[in-house]
């Protein structure tokens, strides 16, 4: 089994990666891979609303998007992990996030996934609520812990004084695995969930468009 863990920090050693530590090390234990992918340096640039993906098979711009994207199909899990900006995600993150849940046919049911937000003190629930919104629209089941999963920390490697916090990226990582291994066995017994025909609907009427 594998977990591909987003880094969305631009620095790829800071408190976001203390806490990414914390969780690769009890993956291990559990004896699942992970691979942690730095995108919060990279260039990339938001969803432009071309439509080619649904052709392509995946987004134009052949950049960090498409490469995640062939590394979550083959996972059993997603993390994405990102440092607080304004009680948001960084924009580079969000951009990712946006053109790889978009752009990628492949089937996310029951792929496991879970947000870490990383802050010196405040915005860490509204950004935790944001990074779940992807999961949430996918069918992805939401890794939870003791509290929501988050890290405190502002200069480089204060987050290792965060002792909750590092606990609660055990506990994170521990019911992922438990999560992930709990759907292979369900899979394996009773497949995935019936999917019915999507169904697009709006609120424009049709006889006040004349």
């Amino acid at each position: 089994m594998k977990v591909l863990i987003l880094n969305g920090s631009p620095r790829p050693h800071g408190n976001t990666a203390v806490a990414i530590e914390e969780l690769v090390g009890i993956f291990t234990q559990e004896g699942i891979e992970t691979e942690v992918m730095q995108v919060g340096n990279k260039a990339v640039r938001g969803c432009i609303a071309c439509g080619r993906c649904a052709t392509l098979g995946k987004c134009t711009f052949d950049d960090a998007v498409n490469e995640a994207a062939e590394k979550f199909r083959d996972a059993d899990g997603l993390i994405a992990a990102t440092p607080v900006y304004y009680a948001s995600a960084n924009a580079t993150l969000i951009a990712l996030l946006d053109r790889l849940f978009y752009s990628t046919p492949f089937d996310k049911r029951m792929k496991v996934g879970a947000g870490i937000a990383i802050a010196r003190r405040g915005g860490c629930s509204a950004t935790y609520d944001e990074l779940n919104k992807y999961f949430a629209i996918s069918g992805m089941p939401i890794a939870t812990a003791t509290y929501w999963n988050t890290v405190h920390g502002r200069e480089k490697g204060e987050a290792a004084y965060d002792a909750e916090g590092l606990r609660n990226m055990r506990a994170l990582a521990r019911n992922m695995a438990f999560l992930m291994k709990s759907i292979a066995l369900g899979k394996e017994q009773f497949g995935l969930p019936e999917a019915e025909p999507w169904v697009g609907t709006h609120f424009i009427r049709e006889d006040l468009k004349n």
